[in-house]
């Protein structure tokens, strides 16, 4: 019997073309589209209850920062990325972040604001520093700070508030009136808890349900999009600056904290690559928004706190340095 003859294995090719040669399987694309719709039942049930105007405050958000990006690509002579839902996704969290009633041409210059501001000067996608969507917001508070405190109205389900009064928030009447007051914008002593997490208050169009904002970020934590170490550690950093008011919990299911814990604090460009500069990161932006909300002249403070912990982003990366391993024997 003779020996079968095996023909040896042919080697692999020898690639020397420029990477990236390991290609991961979700794409920016893929991600950006991914965020957007986990965005999409907070924005559609700020959509139910604001009515019509947040509807609008919407669309020219997204309208101004998808039409910026565009025009800002053809200026720089670069490849327009509107395709790829980064700059829908920086107009939809502006949106997210406003009052219903900001008017809408201010909705579209601060859409067109972050794109050209926080965004293109940079470099584009993936090079900037601050988180371009907050970076709208701030410059609306700067430039239209009465639209910005005093746009907010009572939510009214399937667009029953068309002719509702102004109305303040749950941490506005707190800092202003007291406790008493914002339990009374909540419904009385009885319901407080369920207005805060469902999401029938007074508020930024995607900020008042809790609920769907962390249905939303589950979606983004099951795909593995980000990981929960940022949102738990400003929760903690939040929890730890407001105990001593008494008042931890209005300001754990307040404001727009969840929004921005779960979809803006975790942007991969503007957030650090380590765990631990993660967790010093998210303790941060914790503490910062406490003290804001407790000790600053604003009644909400996540989004300055945010912008503040971006600027140490690169100082967390190089205090944090992942270690090489180093093997005994091995030559240096």
């Amino acid at each position: 019997m003779s020996a079968e003859t095996i023909a040896p294995p042919e080697p692999a090719p020898f690639v020397i073309a420029p990477g990236p040669h390991v290609r991961a399987e979700e794409t920016t694309t893929k991600i950006m589209w991914t965020v957007n719709a986990a965005l999409a039942p907070a924005a559609l049930w700020g959509a139910l209850v604001f009515g019509l105007p947040a509807v609008g405050v919407i669309v020219a958000a997204v309208a101004g920062a998808v039409a910026s990006e565009a025009v800002a690509g053809r200026v720089v002579r670069t490849r327009t990325s509107v395709r790829d839902g980064s700059a829908f996704c920086t107009g939809l969290l502006l949106a997210l972040t406003l009052p219903p009633l900001v008017p809408l041409w201010a909705a579209f210059l601060g859409g067109a604001f972050a794109i050209i501001f926080a965004k293109t000067i940079f470099g584009g996608l993936g090079y900037n520093l601050f988180n371009p969507a907050l970076i709208g917001r701030a410059f609306l508070m700067a430039t239209l700070p009465l639209p910005m405190t005093a746009g907010w109205i009572t939510p009214a389900p399937f667009f029953a508030n068309a002719a509702a009064v102004t109305t303040a928030t749950p941490l506005g009447a707190w800092r202003e009136q007291g406790i008493t007051a914002a339990m009374n914008l909540l419904g009385g002593a009885g319901s407080p808890w369920v207005s805060l997490i469902v999401g029938l208050r007074p508020g930024s169009i995607g900020e008042v349900s809790v609920l769907l904002v962390v249905l939303g970020g589950g979606v983004l934590l099951a795909r593995r999009i980000i990981t929960p170490t940022i949102p738990l550690s400003i929760l903690v950093g939040v929890l730890l600056t407001t105990a001593p008011s008494g008042q931890a919990g209005l300001h754990l299911l307040s404001g727009g904290l969840w929004l921005g814990a779960l979809f803006m604090a975790t942007d991969y460009v503007t957030s650090p690559s380590t765990r631990n500069g993660q967790i010093v990161f998210g303790l941060l932006i914790g503490a910062l928004t406490g003290i804001i909300r407790i000790y600053g002249g604003y009644p909400e403070g996540i989004c300055y706190a945010i912008l503040l912990a971006n600027t140490l982003v690169p100082a967390l990366n190089l205090w944090f340095r992942p270690r090489r391993p180093v093997f005994a024997g091995a030559p240096s």
